[in-house]
């Protein structure tokens, strides 16, 4: 079977396709034969080597994927159910998606939501999982499509555009920032209300305007920070990324005059039962465009490559990759 292969060589990480046997996959009671992965930021920085993702080589990348159960010892899967997996450290850990077949623990997998079958499952993938997880983390905030409008930073990236498409469908006013002007007719497409620059959040002082009632927020940063000074008083910020940096330059003053909620999202450890909730509302809640609009398809062999375009900001939305 083949798979992408990260080794490391005089420290610099080396990214092959290469044939490899069954026998090599790690340990598992679920062995998956892989149709489809996709390509996420996280994977980006573990291919290039740009970010500490793996401390153990080879690895194979790949944070989530979908395909079907050749051999289960797990009793809640049997052979040719169709399945889906992201998060739970795989593709930094534990061998990952970007291979023909993955052999992983049974309690990290979803069984097919009806309504979707694994391409639809990895356009969504971890990204779009993300992105679900923090509309319901404002939803839970008490923050409804009458509070205000909500602002999505990042938001021609993966969790971006899905957030985007997904508020818009769920009646919000959507207020998108992305540092290019290239995607401006892609994310009005996806139902952004306005599109914001990204210089527009590049200083901040400790309470601005109020102008939102919600935000998801994949930079952090001065970004982050600069959201949390304009949020509406009771508003929240579902914080989910750190691609602009992991420091957070602010201070007190929006949570305690402002009464603002910073809520982070966590996609790798999400439980089993809040994990199913979120996939039954992405078949439910995400728009059946999206799945036309917010796609580029790529062979395995092309993943190195991608990669760097993602590390470059050269990408818009998500970046299917098919398996077999």
């Amino acid at each position: 079977m083949q798979a992408l292969i990260l080794d490391q060589q005089d420290g610099k990480t080396i990214s092959a396709v290469k044939t490899i046997d069954e026998n090599q996959l790690p340990e598992g009671n679920v062995t998956v034969d892989i149709d489809w992965s996709s390509l996420n930021y996280k994977d980006a920085l573990a291919i290039t080597g740009k970010g500490k993702i793996i401390r153990n080589f080879p690895m194979v990348p790949g944070i989530d994927f979908a395909g079907r159960v050749r051999h289960s010892e797990d009793p809640r899967f049997h052979a040719g159910q169709a399945v889906l997996l992201t998060g739970w450290g795989v593709g930094e850990n534990h061998w990952g998606g970007l291979s023909q077949m993955a052999r992983v623990n049974g309690d990290w997998l979803v069984a097919m939501p009806e309504g979707l079958d694994g391409r639809k499952a990895m356009i969504i993938g971890t990204a779009g999982f993300t992105a679900m997880l923090c509309v319901m983390a404002l939803e839970d905030a008490g923050i409804t499509p009458q509070s205000g409008e909500v602002v999505v930073t990042g938001a021609s990236g993966g969790v971006g555009s899905t957030a985007v498409a997904l508020l818009h469908k769920l009646g919000y006013q959507v207020a998108a920032v992305s540092g290019r002007e290239s995607t401006h007719n892609y994310l009005r497409k996806l139902g952004a209300n306005r599109i914001l620059g990204r210089d527009e959040f590049a200083e901040t002082r400790p309470l601005e305007k109020q102008l939102w009632a919600g935000a998801v927020d994949t930079v952090g940063d001065k970004v982050l920070a600069k959201v949390l000074a304009q949020m509406n008083y009771g508003g929240c910020v579902a914080a989910c990324g750190l691609a602009g940096g992991f420091a957070l330059p602010t201070t007190v003053m929006p949570f305690i005059l402002r009464n603002v909620r910073l809520q982070g999202v966590d996609s790798v450890m999400t439980p089993a039962a809040r994990r199913a909730e979120a996939w039954q509302r992405l078949v439910r809640d995400l728009p059946t465009s999206f799945y036309e609009q917010a796609t580029s398809e790529i062979p395995l062999a092309e993943a190195p490559r991608l990669a760097n375009d993602i590390m470059n900001n050269a990408i818009q939305g998500r970046t299917l990759v098919k398996i077999r």
